[in-house]
């Protein structure tokens, strides 16, 4: 054997450990935010969130007493009010967080988020170990995209978290699904280090499937966001219906940001990646032309990406139209996404055509 061949077998196998350390990392990071939802429902702040979404006086901000520390009264100013974007609105505070205001929900959330910073750090050195021992972009079969999907969505949420963006409360859906994400790549979809096919030899392949990479990891983000809308706004109607929610939803659902919050969030995180997902297909198209020469070939992958630029459009669209704010548009961001989840996972492994030559 070679050095230079005894090298990247080296690189490769750093790689694999980083990325099956990470996931201890992650593991670790889930039970942080397990403990993190845990000590918030033991929060005063969240047993009054119901009180405080009540219509109040105009013009008045109720406190509310939630006890006596050392004789004196702990006083809880109304959270920050929100207005609902579905019909018969009515002003509804975001809620207080996974950690419920309390102190040791907060300190396992703050543990959680830094051992997501670790195990983020740990795998991108093995995504970069992977690149440096195939010596090439380290996307070019179903195994590497894979574990750089998970990469930069976990990226995309460090950034929002050190811009100051409450977003905390993605953390468990996240980490929850980087480590199925990363055990599906490890134990299905591994493929050995190796070079690819001549048409993959050009540096489209950096700008191409590097940008669908991002898309995916941000409408990722959207779709949780979306997800999460549609059961805040239900519990929502609930209580302005007079109902009364079950254990569950008053325990997690009230935490969580208001609908309007996650209505508003889900949609500028579409509609802010979704011209880079345009740059992506065109770019997609112009590679073609490059390897294949045709820019359009009805290839099964080209035409899911293209119904999944149509699906967003049309969400988009919606959500700029008045008569389809809410859920509708909801439905609509849901199945965009779950077009973009078939273009990966159906149209690689199901469907044969033009982009099957990197195997899984």
């Amino acid at each position: 054997m070679s050095l230079a061949a005894a090298t990247n077998e080296n690189l490769a196998h750093t790689s694999n450990v980083l990325i099956y350390s990470s996931m201890a990392v992650y593991t670790l990071a889930f039970f942080a935010h397990i403990a993190e939802w845990v000590f918030g429902s033991r929060s005063k702040v969240g047993r009054t969130a119901a009180a405080l979404s009540g219509p109040a006086a105009a013009g008045s901000t109720p406190q509310v007493r939630i006890g006596h520390q050392g004789g004196s009264t702990a006083v809880l100013e109304r959270p920050k009010v929100v207005t609902r974007s579905a019909a018969g609105s009515r002003d509804v505070p975001d809620g207080p967080g996974a950690a419920g205001g309390t102190f040791k929900g907060d300190l396992w959330g703050r543990i959680a988020v830094s051992l997501t910073v670790v195990a983020f750090a740990v795998q991108t050195g093995g995504v970069v170990a992977r690149a440096m021992s195939v010596r090439r972009a380290p996307w070019g079969n179903m195994y590497e995209f894979s574990i750089t999907f998970s990469t930069v969505a976990v990226g995309a949420y460090l950034i929002l978290l050190a811009l100051r963006k409450n977003v905390r409360w993605i953390g468990l859906l996240l980490v929850t699904t980087v480590l199925l994400d990363l055990g599906i790549a490890t134990t299905t979809l591994y493929t050995d280090s190796d070079q690819l096919v001549p048409a993959l030899h050009s540096y489209w392949l950096w700008i191409h499937v590097s940008t669908a990479i991002i898309c995916g990891a941000v409408f990722y983000l959207g779709a949780v966001g979306t997800l999460l809308y549609l059961f805040r706004d239900s519990y929502e109607n609930k209580i302005a219906n007079g109902g009364t929610p079950g254990r569950f939803a008053s325990s997690v659902l009230e935490r969580l940001p208001a609908a309007k919050s996650l209505d508003t969030f889900s949609y500028r995180i579409n509609a802010a990646v979704f011209p880079l997902w345009t740059f992506t297909i065109i770019a997609g198209a112009i590679w073609a032309g490059d390897a294949w020469g045709r820019y359009w070939g009805w290839d099964p992958k080209e035409v899911w990406s293209f119904i999944t630029w149509v699906a967003y459009a049309c969400y988009l669209h919606a959500r700029a139209t008045a008569g389809w704010k809410g859920r509708k548009a909801a439905y609509l961001a849901l199945i965009a996404f779950g077009c973009w989840l078939f273009n990966y996972y159906g149209v690689n492994i199901f469907v044969t055509g033009k982009h099957s030559y990197a195997g899984v």
